[in-house]
């Protein structure tokens, strides 16, 4: 069995490369899987057009076995990240493989020489292509559709990666809120707490108005990047970088579950939750958006009942005011007047003691987790090599 892992350097590699998940991923053995929009793919890894790579850059690799190609890896150098955490911390994501352990390990192995290239000490991932973006190996509720924009991989990736002396991180985890179902209600304890904290903190909820996103934007970005600034992984987003994704997002965007919390009249904290698309790209199925495939995410708006919660940044200086609790209270009942069926919050921090409270104390609990690896570079053996037989 010969094994050869070649990076990706011309258009017709990258074709390959952002096609190898419908390759790889048989649907009626993965009907979970939900088939990405090509272009949100292509966007991600353009090093021209997409402002992450002003401060990074990025090598993708190919992995092929007997003149099949059965693999794939990104290796990411984050200059931001490095610079912010004063760390040397290389990453990996956009990872896709078939079940073979030679494959996997000529893939890391791979990764870690390009990073070690580059005086990095230590490869981290998956992140796609960091923690602003999708990240974290699915490792826990595989029997669950992703919600949008969240990554779903194969049970045997765990196995992957343990055995390429790969080490947890830290993970990530996910609650699910049933809005739909009148049998499950917020526990008493939580709406008097949410009330006393309406009655203390002086917070007024206000829809993001969409007619001035360019004003909106600015506002959120600082609470963005105020909020989760000692988030463990956190990068902070150029105001470049947060534009071109808020741009992509406004189409699918709601008011009624993007909203603000102003405190005498400044915004201290935003919640931004979006329609969960993945039932429509699954029946979109080919990740394509022409000649089909717009119209029916347009369509298919309509018809979504499912959200999936992105985003809940609160100022750390208002963050004793008892503001959180409130926020979901009032994302809760938006929700429920509206009619909508249920809500994903994710990805949580499995450390981030405030917010996790807060889930249980709203009576939910972890439905799904994700992990993030670590692996030191040139401090083992490799765990295979480029070329295997």
């Amino acid at each position: 069995m010969q094994i050869d892992v070649v990076p990706a350097t011309s258009r017709r590699d990258l074709r390959r490369f952002v096609d190898l998940p419908w390759r790889l991923f048989d649907r009626k053995r993965f009907p979970q899987w939900v088939p990405p929009l090509r272009a949100t793919v292509y966007d991600a890894l353009d090093r021209s057009g997409n402002p992450f790579y002003v401060d990074a850059d990025r090598e993708l690799f190919l992995a092929w076995r007997d003149g099949k190609l059965v693999g794939r890896i990104a290796a990411i150098e984050n200059r931001a990240h490095n610079r912010f955490h004063d760390d040397r911390v290389g990453f990996w994501g956009f990872f896709e493989c078939a079940d073979d352990q030679a494959v996997a390990d000529a893939l890391f192995d791979a990764a870690a020489r390009w990073l070690g290239a580059r005086g990095l000490e230590v490869m981290r991932g998956p992140m796609n292509p960091s923690t602003n973006y999708e990240c974290g190996l699915l490792t826990d509720g595989f029997e669950h559709r992703p919600s949008f924009m969240t990554t779903w991989n194969p049970p045997y990736y765990e196995t992957l990666c343990d055995r390429a002396q790969l080490r947890k991180a830290k993970d990530l985890v996910a609650y699910f809120i049933p809005m739909g179902d009148r049998a499950w209600s917020l526990p008493p304890a939580f709406e008097r707490l949410a009330d006393r904290a309406l009655a203390k903190s002086r917070v007024e909820f206000r829809d993001l108005d969409l007619r001035r996103f360019e004003q909106e934007l600015e506002v959120c970005w600082e609470v963005y990047n105020a909020a989760w600034e000692r988030n463990w992984g956190f990068v902070p987003m150029s105001k470049a970088e947060f534009v071109h994704t808020a741009r992509d997002m406004k189409p699918l965007l709601n008011p009624r579950y993007a909203f603000a919390a102003d405190v005498d009249g400044k915004t201290v904290a935003f919640m931004l939750a979006v329609p969960d698309y993945s039932g429509v790209l699954q029946r979109i199925g080919n990740g394509r958006l022409f000649p089909t495939g717009a119209l029916r995410l347009v369509l298919g708006k309509r018809g979504i009942h499912d959200w999936r919660v992105m985003a809940l940044g609160l100022r750390r200086d208002f963050r004793a005011r008892g503001i959180l609790p409130l926020f979901a209270w009032e994302a809760f009942r938006r929700g429920r007047e509206a009619g909508e069926q249920g809500a994903e919050a994710s990805w949580i921090l499995e450390d981030n003691e405030p917010m996790n409270r807060a889930m249980v104390a709203m009576g939910t609990r972890i439905y799904r987790r994700w992990r993030v690896y670590d692996r030191e570079i040139g401090s083992s053996e490799p765990a295979g090599a480029s070329e295997a037989k």
